[in-house]
């Protein structure tokens, strides 16, 4: 509250100087006083205070009347204002609350319709299932293997009844499955079987060959090893093959002839090789087999 509004409303005895002058004036009325000239100018200042002070108390009362009738316009131009945004504030949420409900109305409706159109759906099917008759499954038809080199296949029964019955009854009038035909099928079998394994065994196959290396020894240092090793190279056979050869010492002068050769497993043997060789007596001592290779 501001310093006007306070004296506006606090109640100030302003003509207490005035009673103060009439009960001064009354009490030297009664003592007579003796200063008449310095009274009259004392009065005169007084009366000037005194008019003073009721401009002041008058200008008071005047800001008490409009600060008064302020207080009570603005209260009512707050109450208003409060008023309409209050009314306004529940009006958008009036309207925010029916939009909603109007979306969700709308969804609602579309998951009806959905629901409605896929019982719609499942009822068309069970009514088609109920209407269908029970499937009939066809059997597997047996092939003839050969008949005059191409293969021959029954004709796929249809799933009617009637027509079945009907096919099964001429089926057993054609005999399509005759003896003859059987000897045929049988015949031409038995040729292709003859010529696969004709072809067969013309097909040259993996030939397996081992490379050896042989150790032949001399009797003594006098030997003749170009003659030795011409001995060994003369022996000959299908699958032998003879290599390179070297004279290794063995001691005291003495040398050996190793010499290499590549054979076929399934017709040349070390135990041939050796029982060949060794047959040159005057030459050859012995005959070792130093390595042995499968190639």
């Amino acid at each position: 509250m501001s310093s006007v509004d306070f004296l506006a409303q606090e109640k100030i005895w302003f003509d207490k100087p005035r009673y103060d002058e009439a009960e001064r004036r009354f009490y030297e009325r009664i003592n007579g006083s003796s200063e008449p000239t310095k009274d009259v100018g004392a009065n005169s200042i007084l009366q000037d205070i005194a008019r003073a002070r009721e401009n002041i108390q008058k200008s008071l009362a005047g800001l008490k009347t409009t600060l008064c009738n302020r207080g009570s316009g603005e209260p009512a131009l707050s109450q208003q204002s409060q008023i309409s945004s209050s009314s306004v504030a529940d009006q958008g949420e009036l309207v925010s609350r029916i939009k909603s409900l109007e979306l969700e109305n709308q969804s609602l409706h579309k998951v009806v319709d959905d629901l409605r159109a896929a019982l719609s759906k499942l009822e068309c099917r069970v009514a088609v299932l109920e209407k269908s008759p029970a499937a009939v499954t066809p059997t597997p038809t047996p092939s003839v293997p050969y008949t005059n080199g191409t293969t021959v296949q029954q004709k796929s029964s249809v799933p009617v009844k009637e027509e079945e019955e009907e096919e099964d009854d001429d089926d057993d009038d054609i005999d399509l499955f005759g003896s003859d035909e059987d000897e045929e099928a049988d015949k031409l079998k038995e040729q292709r079987l003859k010529e696969y394994a004709e072809k067969k065994a013309k097909k040259p196959g993996l030939i397996a060959k081992s490379s050896i290396l042989l150790d032949v020894k001399p009797w003594d240092d006098e030997t003749d090893m170009a003659k030795l090793e011409e001995c060994v190279r003369s022996v000959q056979a299908d699958g032998l093959l003879w290599g390179t050869s070297k004279l290794v010492p063995v001691g005291y002068g003495i040398k050996k002839l190793q010499i290499a050769c590549v054979v076929e497993d399934d017709k040349v043997g070390t135990d041939m090789l050796e029982e060949e060789i060794t047959k040159f007596e005057d030459y050859v001592q012995s005959v070792d087999v130093a390595a042995f290779n499968k190639i």
